[in-house]
């Protein structure tokens, strides 16, 4: 009997109202906690009015989804047991995972500051990895140091 790897999810999720976007679905239900989705939207929608203010030459969403984009990893490490050892063996990483990874790390990047609005946070991590800087990029760039430093196991990938 052969499994699904994924669940339905994907086919259910349906575009936000406002950009007409699954990404952002995507977004907003991972910044929802305790199921309160109408203050995770509320959050998202605001961060974007900040991120308009902030940048004038695109259009929130752009900014948006090119920040995701800039904090995608590309390759990552996985522990692989060979031989009693273990190794650090780098390895592509597939676009639902890039996506899946981008999107957490911006969301650790937001949660763990306080002092201000969650909305102001996560426009200033989202206009920071739009520019290519910010926590997350930082996260995404010791991801490809760390896979670069140990490329001499990537033989072990099989």
């Amino acid at each position: 009997m052969a499994y699904k790897k994924f669940t339905a999810s994907v086919r259910q999720l349906k575009p936000d109202p406002k950009y007409k976007s699954k990404l952002v679905s995507k977004f907003v239900n991972c910044l929802m906690l305790d199921g309160k989705k109408t203050a995770a939207a509320g959050v998202f929608y605001d961060a974007m009015d900040i991120v308009a203010k902030r940048i004038k030459d695109a259009p929130p969403q752009e900014v948006f989804e090119k920040a995701i984009d800039r904090v995608k990893p590309n390759i990552e490490v996985r522990s692989k047991r060979v031989g009693g050892s273990n190794y650090q063996v780098p390895i592509q990483v597939n676009r639902k995972r890039q996506q899946s990874l981008a999107i957490r790390w911006i969301l650790q990047a937001v949660r763990g500051k306080s002092g201000k609005a969650t909305c102001e946070f996560l426009a200033t991590e989202i206009c920071d990895a739009y520019k290519g800087e910010g926590q997350a990029m930082t996260t995404r760039t010791n991801v490809h140091k760390m896979a670069e430093a140990n490329k001499a196991f990537a033989h072990f990938a099989w």
